[in-house]
């Protein structure tokens, strides 16, 4: 017998309610009188603190290109069980994303253009159609999942078609979440020397890519505790190994562009960018390391406090970066 399907309204569910609500009649009050009036943003001040939340969710969305890279790409197919929880993830964080894109552009009713008027020098441009076209494969990702229950034949044909759809989904990412990083390196005296790195593409697509088996591994230990559906933790517990490896070597990288820029001497002046650096690194990468590697690693509350600490340190670096760039003149 299929149990019947029920929606009680629970605290929780009852704010999350009332958020979407205030949360439309903002936009729709953005939408109506304009950019400027709604933010108080104008040319001098072109960039609010919203554009951590924007560089947090995509980074965060990663989640799904990032295994099914693994997957898909490079074949280790013991992780095929969690692409598709961290597709929802990142199917959701893409949305979240466009809907935010148009939100934030000044003529929101212009966010077509793009796809007609092609500014091939602008990273805005790559992240842009990225974004749209990342969003548009997921879709047809998830059709495969709809459809399968519905109609065959449809199943049949997008199944054909499939794995050019999978292989693109995982590869298309890296070229935004990299262009990300690069609309910084126009503002190099607006932004602490800590921070402003020619690498700094680089420093954004790793990030991205080590922060999808974190959120992977929380995802599939905290949903396997609600619903009963536990994934084998062996499998987790190498799913946080790549993802701390690649942690390691990010943090190499760091260093040693800090050393090469001569900014090392920034590290410990006692400032606000100076404490706001190195807790990012420290409690966002060097623990999360640490624990990766050490037998608490190999536990849940382990593997879930590196994934919390990993998570935490890539929304604490979106929050990071603009902050230096505000105050500028």
């Amino acid at each position: 017998m299929t149990k019947k399907w029920s929606f009680k309204l629970t605290p929780t569910r009852k704010i999350l309610i009332a958020l979407v609500i205030m949360s439309l009649i903002l936009a729709i009050y953005r939408l109506a009188t304009g950019l400027g009036i709604s933010t108080n943003l104008n040319d001098k001040w072109p960039w609010g603190l919203w554009i951590g939340f924007d560089l947090t969710a995509v980074a965060l969305a990663g989640a799904g290109y990032s295994i099914c890279f693994l997957v898909h790409v490079l074949h280790i197919e013991r992780f095929k069980i969690i692409a598709r929880r961290a597709l929802l993830f990142s199917f959701l964080g893409y949305i979240f994303v466009l809907a935010t894109l148009i939100l934030e552009i000044g003529r929101w009713d212009n966010f077509w253009r793009p796809f007609i008027s092609w500014g091939i020098h602008s990273p805005m441009f790559e992240v842009y159609m990225c974004i749209s076209v990342y969003t548009f494969i997921q879709l047809i990702e998830f059709a495969e999942i709809f459809v399968q229950k519905f109609s065959l034949t449809w199943y049949r044909r997008i199944e054909k078609v499939m794995p050019v759809v999978v292989i693109l989904g995982a590869l298309l990412p890296f070229g935004h979440q990299a262009s990300l990083g690069a609309i910084y390196l126009i503002v190099p005296h607006k932004l602490h020397p800590l921070w402003w790195s020619s690498l700094l593409p680089w420093f954004f697509l790793i990030t991205s890519f080590f922060v999808g088996p974190a959120i992977g591994a929380i995802e599939a230990l905290w949903s396997g505790k609600i619903f009963n559906s536990n994934v084998n933790i062996k499998i987790l517990r190498s799913l946080i190994r790549i993802s701390g490896g690649i942690m390691v070597a990010y943090l190499a990288l760091k260093v040693f562009d800090l050393i090469n820029r001569n900014a090392f001497q920034y590290l410990f002046t006692g400032g606000l960018e100076s404490s706001m650096f190195l807790l990012e690194m420290v409690a966002g990468i060097i623990l999360p390391v640490v624990i990766c590697f050490s037998p608490w690693g190999t536990t849940k509350t382990g593997m879930v406090t590196f994934g919390i600490l990993t998570v935490s340190g890539v929304v604490l670096r979106g929050q990071d970066i603009p902050l230096p760039v505000l105050n500028g003149e």
